[in-house]
């Protein structure tokens, strides 16, 4: 079986050491050899990105392997809309996201609001040590946080963060077996999976959230096709809203902390 074409040319560029957009340039008998190793691979399901070595994620590009997901364009589109409701960040703004995986989100975030103070919290070290590769890449500032979710936080941190967002799991355990072959077994099912409903992390979100945040503060979630309406009554502490992606499904949630409620 042939690789399709726009594959073949990104592996050759791979094989070659150039850039994926460049001009193709001939192949000597040692890159001929790295290219026919590679397109192996990926006749065998290993995802193309893992093979190039990087990803692009709107203003950033970061180095991609096994210990992390590959960053999805639809998590590109949490970026643009925490852009969007964060609006402007000076020294003072305190930005979180929560199992930052290689860390995209962080620096993209980073990148669109450069003042601002920015931590990628993860609970698995060996995706945390991707990220810290990533930011010596970058020559980045972001803060990255070994724990889970809020808890790996400062606690003087609690009722101060102006912006949180997150790409967690929510996968469902049943919806495994179903996942494109490349993706379940060479992807990190950890970063994939919630636990039988799919809801479980976004619910402890959903449960924490409102005391970390600021009176304003901004909270947005990557989320299921199938989550919406649960995900609208998980965060009713909210102001919120679920935002659909570039196909028209539920994809984020956007929500906001208003007024401090009454305990």
């Amino acid at each position: 079986m042939d690789l399709p074409a726009h594959e073949a040319r990104r592996l050759a560029a791979a094989a070659a050491g150039t850039a994926p957009g460049a001009a193709p340039a001939p192949l000597d008998a040692a890159r001929q050899e790295a290219y026919d190793r590679l397109a192996a691979r990926r006749l065998d399901g290993e995802p193309l990105q893992y093979l190039e070595g990087t990803a692009a994620f709107g203003p950033v590009e970061v180095a991609v392997d096994a210990r992390a997901l590959i960053p999805r364009p639809e998590t590109e589109g949490l970026w643009e809309l925490a852009v969007a409701a964060l609006g402007e960040a000076g020294p003072g703004t305190t930005i979180v996201d929560l199992g930052t995986g290689t860390g995209a989100l962080a620096f993209a975030l980073e990148h669109a609001f450069g003042e601002a103070r920015v931590i990628g919290v993860d609970d698995d070290e060996a995706a945390l040590s991707l990220a810290a590769e990533n930011a010596a890449r970058l020559g980045s500032n972001v803060e990255l946080v070994h724990g889970d979710l809020f808890s790996a936080l400062d606690e003087r941190l609690m009722g101060r963060l102006d912006l949180v967002v997150s790409n967690p799991p929510y996968v469902a355990e049943a919806e495994w077996a179903s996942l494109p072959p490349d993706v379940r077994e060479h992807e990190p099912r950890h970063a994939l999976v919630a636990g039988p409903a799919g809801t479980e992390v976004l619910e402890r979100i959903a449960e924490e959230a409102y005391w970390w945040l600021a009176v304003g503060g901004h909270l947005l979630c990557e989320i299921g096709e199938t989550q919406g309406a649960a995900m609208e009554r998980a965060f009713g502490a909210f102001d919120r809203h679920i935002r659909t992606d570039l196909a028209g499904r539920d994809r984020y949630l956007v929500a906001r902390k208003g007024a401090p409620c009454c305990v």
